[in-house]
């Protein structure tokens, strides 16, 4: 084993080129199993944007487009819920509570939900968390908001803070200017939708769209604000009993009357992940790439300083190597570069987390883990060393070749 010694004589003498190359392979690992990671942890975080709800049940349209709208926000209902459909849904006997929700309105770019206080004791993230106000409490009349943390960092509100909402949503929106409301909470940060949302009393909806009809502001066509809503959007439920989820979903979808759909979330979002999986894999097949990158510049640092050391393989050619001796020599010193710049990215990662996994929670709802790679990690690090060996071999047979006489010409 006297290579591995020799070896790293060789690689102490070039220092700087070493350390470059060994720089690179590090910062190539990292990238490989940061983006691993983080796509685990998005899948995992994605997946966990709702849970404890065991049923969403919206109008008659796809399980994708009730998930999107409903939890994400983004698209527009077909149609909307009755009241009474609403009601008659939430008696049934395995339905332990019912949220509802009302969408259609805006603040600045962001979602207002019209919903009830049942949303904040009901609605659960990650692993089953619940809402944690920050500031402040929930609504208690028809004159009070809640935002998300993310609203409030954005905008810069604080508690007491009158805003004013927009009926619709996108750039050519109304103001419902003559029914501000006072900020009375926000809510901490989860890494969900909610951030994004202003949350008003189902109520307040009713109230401020008192003098709107067909979707049109009628001024002085104002009627007795009701404090029970004729249609919601969506609605959220619990049930006594997760086995029931099933049997319930069937029996609202199979039900005469209004066309209602009743979805599970986890169903639903891991389709809706599907979806969106060639992103991820784009993701990790450009990090597979640059690491592959790094391998070919060190593959290139060693050809190019071939004839540099042509002098080198002589002299031990001189003082009895064998060719295989040389082939082995460059073989292990790609061999410590790849090991070396391995173990000096996992602990680049790691040392890149510990600083930044603070961040990642509050700001987008990613707890990454500083748990030991895993064995999908191990197998794409083992792959990487022996990609660094097989790209030792191309230097290491062009040494192989190189001739005695070649090294010891007096012209070199």
């Amino acid at each position: 084993m006297i290579l591995l010694p020799l070896a790293l004589r060789s690689l102490a003498n070039r220092r700087l080129a070493a350390g470059l190359t060994l720089a690179t392979v590090a910062l190539g690992v990292a990238l490989l199993l940061g983006v691993r990671q983080l796509r685990d942890e998005a899948r995992a975080s994605f997946a966990s944007t709702v849970s404890g709800t065991d049923l969403i049940v919206g109008a008659r349209t796809g399980p994708v487009n009730l998930l999107l709208y409903s939890i994400f926000h983004v698209g527009e209902p077909t149609s909307e819920v009755s009241w009474p459909s609403y009601e008659a849904v939430a008696a049934l006997p395995d339905v332990a509570w019912a949220v509802p929700l009302a969408l259609g309105d805006s603040h600045r770019g962001f979602r207002v939900v019209g919903t009830n206080a049942d949303f904040f004791s009901h609605y659960r993230y990650g692993d089953k968390h619940a809402l944690v106000f920050d500031q402040g409490a929930a609504f208690a009349d028809a004159h009070e908001a809640v935002i998300g943390a993310a609203v409030a960092e954005r905008l810069g509100y604080a508690l007491g803070r009158e805003i004013v909402l927009e009926h619709g949503v996108g750039t050519l929106t109304e103001q419902h200017a003559d029914h501000p409301f006072r900020i009375a909470g926000i809510l901490a940060p989860t890494g969900t939708p909610v951030d994004a949302s202003v949350f008003v009393s189902l109520s307040s909806i009713e109230d401020i769209h008192a003098d709107w009809q067909s979707g049109m502001h009628v001024p002085g066509s104002a009627r007795a604000a009701s404090q029970v809503p004729k249609t919601i959007t969506a609605f959220l439920l619990g049930l006594t009993s997760r086995a029931a989820a099933l049997g319930l979903a069937r029996r609202i979808n199979d039900a005469p009357g209004e066309p209602l759909l009743a979805i599970l979330p986890g169903v639903a979002l891991q389709e809706l992940w599907s979806i969106a999986g060639a992103a991820e894999n784009a993701l990790l097949v450009v990090s597979a790439c640059v690491t592959v990158a790094a391998l070919f510049g060190m593959l290139t640092a060693m050809v190019a300083m071939l004839d540099e050391r042509r002098r080198e393989m002589a002299v031990l050619r001189a003082l009895g190597a064998r060719p295989r001796t040389i082939f082995g020599l460059l073989v292990a010193e790609a061999t410590v570069l790849t090991l070396s710049g391995a173990a000096l990215g996992v602990l680049l990662l790691y040392v890149a987390l510990a600083f930044a996994r603070s961040y990642l929670r509050a700001r987008y709802g990613l707890d990454l883990g500083l748990a030991p790679p895993g064995a999908g990690e191990l197998v794409a690090l083992g792959a990487v060393c022996l990609g660094g060996g097989v790209a030792g071999c191309v230097p290491a047979w062009l040494a192989y070749r190189r001739t005695l006489a070649d090294g010891l010409d007096a012209r070199l």
